[in-house]
């Protein structure tokens, strides 16, 4: 039989059943699995702790940085999150540690005209957001998962965690968050993936829920 995304689908709803998970929190056309898959474009942003910051800069009055040290002094959060990868997996009750957004948003004190914002990463990858989408209460600046610092195969020391997007918005290796005053897609929404990536309305690509297939052969993976 050919394993088209309702079928997919319907396999992914039966494996969540005999894991445990309720097949509601499933979206449509994903598998659980109890597995962190890792998936990457281009470079592994490797830095080290003692050189990391993460500026925010942009549409901003008051731009600024923050060293490691400094991010490890903030209130820090702990959260359990379920993950959705644009390859059909999903991740559930991922417990992740790390900042909330929202008052590092407020912090650089935002310009009006923002509307959007692009997220640059050590590496060169780079992906964009609506800024209303980084002040939901549960996106992080994640620095540890499952209990232990995050792996740099899952973009450690740190990285952007957007529980409401495919994960390829939550960038590994984040180095900084621009705000503008206009939408900027980053690598894979110009390359032919979904402007939002809603994992619930299944927006993959531009085109078909199908398409996607067509991409991953033009690349070896996806930053998640």
């Amino acid at each position: 039989m050919k394993l088209t995304p309702s079928v997919f689908g319907e396999r992914g709803k039966k494996r969540a059943v005999k894991l445990g998970i309720d097949p509601a929190r499933l979206p449509p056309g994903q598998s659980p699995t109890v597995k962190w898959p890792v998936l990457t474009v281009g470079p592994m942003g490797d830095v080290e702790t003692d050189r990391w910051s993460l500026a925010f800069y942009g549409e901003v009055e008051e731009p600024y940085a923050l060293r490691w040290d400094e991010l490890l002094e903030l209130e820090q959060v702990q959260q359990v999150s379920d993950l959705h990868c644009v390859t059909r997996w999903s991740r559930f009750d991922t417990a992740l540690q790390g900042v909330r957004v929202g008052p590092l948003l407020e912090r650089a004190r935002p310009r009006a005209s923002a509307t959007h914002a692009l997220i640059h990463c050590f590496g060169g990858y780079s992906t964009n957001l609506p800024l209303d989408a980084l002040r939901d209460p549960d996106v992080l600046i994640a620095t540890h998962a499952d209990g232990e610092p995050l792996a740099p195969d899952h973009g450690g020391p740190a990285r952007l965690v957007v529980p409401s997007r495919y994960l390829w918005k939550s960038a590994k290796w984040v180095q900084s968050i621009e705000l503008l005053d206009h939408d900027e897609p980053g690598f894979w929404e110009r390359n032919g993936y979904h402007n939002d990536g809603d994992p619930w309305t299944e927006q993959r690509t531009h085109e078909d829920p199908m398409a996607f297939r067509t991409l991953r052969r033009r690349a070896r993976g996806v930053a998640e």
